[in-house]
């Protein structure tokens, strides 16, 4: 690894310990020209998944889209502070779903999404689902507020 500071090759591993929950590594190394001491998490790569779209169209599979949704339907919500873990679950699942095949539809991620904000928060549920079922009226939400008060009995 380089060093960030110099810019030269070799560097020792000083200490390591598990971090974000046992999904990554975190590493202490120090340069061996210089001396300086610096942080470097290890995190597994994940398999590519490719997504299949309502419309047919696929495309790979992006963190950042379903953190972008799970984050603004908790915008504002007591649960927020639990966003990187909620994420994580969610990722969790889908990875699951698509461990066979290495595909898997936007619906199915969609439901996943809403299974876990259905735990954690019914607020965010009904924002999420507003959006991923496309409501039209105000029947709509009713309707899908009332499948979430059956659930939660």
């Amino acid at each position: 690894m380089l060093c960030p500071y110099n810019h030269k090759k070799g560097t020792k591993v000083v200490d390591s310990r598990l971090a974000k929950d046992g999904h990554a590594v975190r590493r202490r190394r120090e340069c061996l020209t210089c001396g300086v001491r610096f942080t470097t998490y290890e995190e597994y790569e994940v398999a590519h998944i490719i997504v299949c779209k309502r419309n047919d169209m696929r495309e790979e599979y992006k963190q950042e889209k379903v953190r972008e949704g799970v984050a603004k339907a908790l915008e504002k919500r007591p649960a927020e502070r639990h966003l990187d873990e909620l994420v994580q679950a969610i990722e969790q699942d889908i990875f699951n779903s698509a461990l066979k095949s290495d595909m898997i539809s936007s619906r199915q991620i969609g439901k996943i999404v809403l299974d876990h904000l259905a735990k954690v928060d019914d607020v965010a549920y009904l924002r999420f689902a507003s959006v991923y079922k496309s409501f039209g009226s105000a029947q709509s939400f009713r309707k899908e507020l009332g499948r979430l008060e059956k659930r939660n009995q």
